[in-house]
């Protein structure tokens, strides 16, 4: 007896039976599961980390683009200079908190729209090769644009504030106010056309990475938009009704250089670190959360 218990215990032990691996230990079910939420993290995850690189420059477009009394007799980096002294280093990211709340579902809608388009104008129109990235690209930067403009009109209003001359306290009180008196829901949209008219070319190049091309599409686009955003605390706002009176005001009051494509070089500067931050992150978030 004591030999065949010992024979037993020398004997090996039968090999452990399959067990299915469970959701979140990265297995092929796992891999499945949530994949749109898993999308749309990486999206926005990509979308903050590209804007928050860019922001003193955002702020500084916003100020130079709707002719901030302040500093609209500056350039691009003369103001970069000016705001820091003026109003401190955080002065440079002031407004970058409700860009933070609105570009995080921006980013994620626009990457997880361009995967669907692409996937849609493919399968079922029949357009593929760099054309079909072109559309997707245009249609997802659209997409986004209307999903979110409501906060990207208070980042605006935000960032054109001066330290001491501020008519909003903070996101919630712009929201309020300019929901109050500024029409409604509709006054969240106000400068939305020029601004899908500037971001359909350049969302739809960027993604086919023509990246230089997109700033001067979006030019003009930019700087009739930031003024409508703004218009309602300019002194002449009552001539700013229109996209039209909005472009007549700023032609005629600041010409074609420093009125209609004012700005522009803050395209160029910024561009190239923001789509290069946006499209490293959004690959390295697709890794991390399995989505190829």
């Amino acid at each position: 007896m004591a030999a065949a218990a010992a024979a037993a215990a020398l004997a090996p032990a039968d090999p452990p039976s399959a067990m299915p691996q469970a959701a979140g230990a990265g297995g092929p079910t796992a891999r499945r599961d949530f994949y749109w939420l898993r999308s749309f993290l990486a999206g926005g995850i990509a979308g903050c980390c590209a804007k928050t690189t860019v922001a003193p420059l955002d702020r500084v477009k916003v100020l130079l683009q709707a002719h901030n009394h302040h500093y609209k007799h500056l350039g691009v980096f003369s103001a970069l200079f000016a705001v820091p002294r003026k109003e401190g280093f955080l002065g440079l990211y002031k407004g970058n908190g409700a860009m933070m709340i609105r570009i995080f579902p921006y980013g994620a809608i626009q990457f997880m729209a361009f995967e669907h388009y692409k996937t849609f104008i493919t399968t079922k129109l029949g357009v593929s090769g760099h054309v079909h990235r072109l559309m997707a690209g245009s249609m997802a930067g659209m997409t986004a644009v209307i999903c979110t403009y409501p906060l990207d009109m208070v980042r605006v209003r935000l960032a054109f504030q001066v330290k001491g001359e501020h008519t909003y306290t903070g996101i919630i009180h712009a929201f309020k106010t300019i929901y109050a008196k500024e029409g409604g829901f509709f006054g969240f949209y106000r400068g939305l056309m020029p601004t899908i008219l500037g971001m359909a070319p350049y969302a739809g190049v960027s993604f086919f990475h023509f990246w230089y091309f997109t700033r001067v599409l979006g030019g003009v686009a930019g700087a009739i938009a930031q003024t409508n955003r703004v218009r309602t605390v300019l002194p002449e706002f009552e001539k700013c009704l229109t996209m039209r009176d909005t472009m007549k005001y700023v032609y005629g009051h600041h010409g074609i250089r420093k009125g209609l494509y004012r700005g522009l070089s803050l395209n160029y500067i910024r561009c190239v670190p923001s789509q290069a931050v946006a499209f490293t992150t959004y690959e390295l978030m697709k890794q991390f959360f399995h989505l190829n």
